[in-house]
C-alpha cells in the first residue's frame, strides 16, 4: 500500500461530507475507519493488483491520477475496490423474456446488481400485450406495466452497497401495443421513484411523425398487428409526459444499433439508467471521468498532460475488467468477451467559464468537440496499445473497428459521457457536460439531506447557468460530444419551469436531427422532488 505521508486531499466541504457518508469503510459501530486518501489508495492497489512486477509502478501512477482529482472511477469502483464484495461496475443491461420464470429471474439478478452497487436497464418490448392469452393458465396476460411495479417495488427495498438506492431504465418500443399506458406511467408523479422510462423509438416512426403517418402495433409475441395508429398521436404523448414529469425520454434505437461496436453478439435494446450505456442483454460496463478543470494551467490548456492521464485511466479502468467480481455469472461472460469501459468527463462547464467562454456559444461547442474528439482518441491508441500486450478483445475481428480499419483494440468501447452526479461533488466540479445549474444551489442527494452550493464563478462574463442555454445550445452540445463517443450521452435539457410542449418537442426533433441517441427533458419544477433545485436565499 501506498505511504500517504501527508498527503492530503484538496477537497470542498461537501465532498468531505459525501465521502464520509457514503464512500468511507466504517467498523461494527459504523464509525469511518479510513479517511478520502486511504480510500483512493486502496482503490489503486486493488485495481493494480493484476499488474504483475509493474504493480507498484501502476498503483502510484493510479493514486496520483485520482489523488489529484485529475480522474475519478465510477461509484461501485470507489465503494467496493479492496473490499471482499469487489462489485465494480455501474452499469449492467438485463433481457427480460416474456415467460413467468424468465422475468422473476431477471428480477433476481436485478435485486443481485443493486445490492452490490449496480444500476440496471431493461427492455420490456418483449412481453406480450395486457390481455392477451396464456395458454398455460388459460388465463389473460397483465402486460409490460404490471411487471414495471414490480421491479420498482423490489428496487425500493434493496440499498446498494448500503449506500444508495437501486436506479433503473425501463424501455419499451414505440410499436408496443401497450405504448400508450407505458408513456402515461408516470404523469401522476406518484408512481416508479426508481425508475426511468424511455420509449425505444425508430427512424420510421420519427419519419412518419413528420409525414403525418400511420404506425402499426404488433404483438411481439405473435408478430400480429394489434392496430394502426397515428404517429403524431403517440409523439404528442410523449411529448406531454415529458413537459409535465420529465418522463418518459427517447432512445433513438436505429442511432445506436447504427453504432453497435459488436453486431454479431445481437442488437441494443435499452441503457443503463441514465441513457449513457446502449448495451446488449447481460452486458456491464464500469465508467470513470476526467476532470477537465485540472487541465487548464497559466492560462493554457494541457494536451499533453490530458494524454498521458487518459493512458492510464484507460489502463485502470481495463484492469477493473478482470478484477471485478460479477453477482450474476452470464454479466462476466460477456464482460469479459467484450471488455468495455467508459472514460468521460466532469467540469466541462467550469471549464468554459475558466477559458472565459460562453456556454451558449459556437465557440463552446467548437472547444467541446475538439476536447472530446481528443479524449476519444488518446483512449482508441491507449487501448490498442494494451491490447498489443495482452490481446483484442475477442470478438474484434467482427467488430465495426475491424470494418473502419482500427488496430485491434482490447475494449469495445472506450468513451461515454456520463452525469458524474455524485463524482462532481467529490471534485468540487460541474458534472458531465451540464451547464452549471445556478449560483446558488441545493443538491439532494443524501437520502433526504440537502447540501447547499454556491458557485465560485459567478460574477464571470462567461457565466452562463442552465436557465440561460437554449434548447439549440443544450441539444447541439450533447450532439457534438456523441459525434466522439463510442457509447451515448447522460445530458438533461433543463426547461424553465414556464416552458411550453413546443419547446419538448423541438428538443426532440433536434436531438434526432443532429445525432444524439436519446434524449431527456426536464422541466423545472415539473416534479414535487428533484435533485438540484435553486437556493435563492443561500
Amino acid at each position: 500500500m501506498i505511504n500517504l505521508g501527508v498527503r492530503v486531499l484538496e477537497l470542498t466541504e461537501n465532498a468531505k461530507i459525501v465521502f464520509e457518508k457514503r464512500f468511507l469503510a466504517r467498523d461494527a459501530l459504523g464509525r469511518p475507519t479510513e479517511a478520502p486518501e486511504a480510500l483512493l489508495a486502496r482503490v489503486a492497489a486493488f485495481v493494480a493488483s493484476n499488474e504483475g512486477r509493474g504493480r507498484k509502478k501502476w498503483e502510484h501512477l493510479f493514486f496520483a491520477l485520482m489523488s489529484d482529482l485529475r480522474f475519478l472511477p465510477n461509484t461501485p469502483t470507489l465503494l467496493n475496490a479492496g473490499k471482499e464484495r469487489a462489485q465494480l461496475a455501474a452499469c449492467f443491461v438485463l433481457p427480460v423474456e416474456d415467460s413467468l420464470g424468465g422475468i422473476f429471474e431477471t428480477l433476481k439478478h436485478a435485486a443481485l446488481i443493486h445490492q452490490s452497487g449496480g444500476g440496471t436497464g431493461f427492455s420490456f418490448s418483449n412481453l406480450r400485450p395486457k390481455g392477451s392469452q396464456v395458454r398455460s393458465t388459460a388465463g389473460v396476460a397483465s402486460g409490460p406495466v404490471s411487471f414495471l411495479r414490480i421491479f420498482d417495488a423490489t428496487t425500493e427495498t434493496i440499498r446498494q452497497g448500503g449506500a444508495r438506492r437501486g436506479a433503473n431504465m425501463g424501455v419499451l418500443r414505440v410499436d408496443h401495443p401497450d405504448i400508450f399506458e407505458f408513456i402515461d406511467l408516470k404523469s401522476s408523479g406518484k408512481e416508479l421513484a426508481n425508475f426511468n422510462l424511455s420509449v425505444g423509438v425508430t427512424d420510421s416512426f420519427m419519419s412518419g411523425v413528420k409525414s403525418g403517418g400511420d404506425l402499426t402495433l404488433i404483438d411481439p409475441l405473435t408478430g400480429a398487428t394489434a392496430r394502426e395508429v397515428s404517429c403524431r398521436d403517440i409523439f404528442d404523448r410523449i411529448v406531454a409526459g415529458a413537459w409535465s414529469s420529465g418522463d418518459p425520454g427517447v432512445v433513438f434505437l436505429d442511432r445506436m444499433n447504427g453504432f453497435n461496436p459488436t453486431p454479431a453478439l445481437g442488437e441494443f435494446e435499452s441503457t443503463n439508467p441514465c441513457g449513457e450505456q446502449p448495451l446488449l442483454a447481460y452486458e456491464s460496463c464500469n465508467l470513470g471521468s476526467m476532470n477537465f478543470v485540472k487541465y487548464w494551467l497559466d492560462g493554457a490548456f494541457q494536451w499533453s498532460r490530458l494524454a498521458a492521464d487518459v493512458a492510464v485511466a484507460v489502463r485502470f479502468l481495463d484492469n477493473v475488467v478482470d478484477l471485478n467480481v460479477h453477482p450474476v455469472e452470464a454479466c462476466r461472460r460477456i464482460a469479459h468477451q467484450n471488455r468495455k469501459i467508459g472514460l468521460g468527463v466532469m467540469g466541462f462547464a467550469d471549464l468554459l467559464l475558466e477559458m472565459d467562454v460562453y456556454y451558449d456559444s459556437q465557440e463552446a461547442r467548437d472547444f467541446g468537440e475538439r476536447v472530446m474528439s481528443f479524449v476519444d482518441r488518446e483512449a482508441k491508441r491507449a487501448s490498442a496499445d494494451i491490447a498489443s500486450k495482452k490481446g483484442p478483445f475477442a470478438g474484434f475481428s467482427k467488430s465495426l473497428w475491424k470494418d473502419l480499419g482500427y488496430p485491434p483494440l482490447r475494449n469495445a468501447t472506450v468513451t461515454t459521457v456520463a452525469p458524474t452526479g455524485t463524482l462532481s461533488l467529490l471534485a468540487g466540479v460541474s458534472s458531465g457536460i451540464e451547464p452549471i445549474f445556478g449560483e446558488s444551489v441545493f443538491r439532494n442527494v443524501l437520502s433526504g439531506e440537502k447540501l447547499v452550493e454556491r458557485h465560485r464563478h459567478k460574477g464571470k462574463r462567461a457565466w452562463c447557468p442552465a436557465s440561460a442555454v437554449s434548447i439549440r445550445g443544450h441539444v447541439e452540445m450533447q450532439a457534438v460530444f456523441q459525434r466522439f463517443s463510442d457509447s451515448a450521452v447522460s445530458k438533461t435539457v433543463n426547461l424553465r419551469e414556464s416552458a411550453e410542449l413546443k419547446d419538448v418537442e423541438a428538443a426532440y426533433w433536434t436531438a434526432f436531427l443532429s445525432g444524439c441517441k436519446g434524449i431527456t427533458v426536464y422541466r423545472d419544477r415539473s416534479r414535487s422532488a428533484q435533485v438540484i433545485e435553486h437556493c435563492p436565499a443561500c
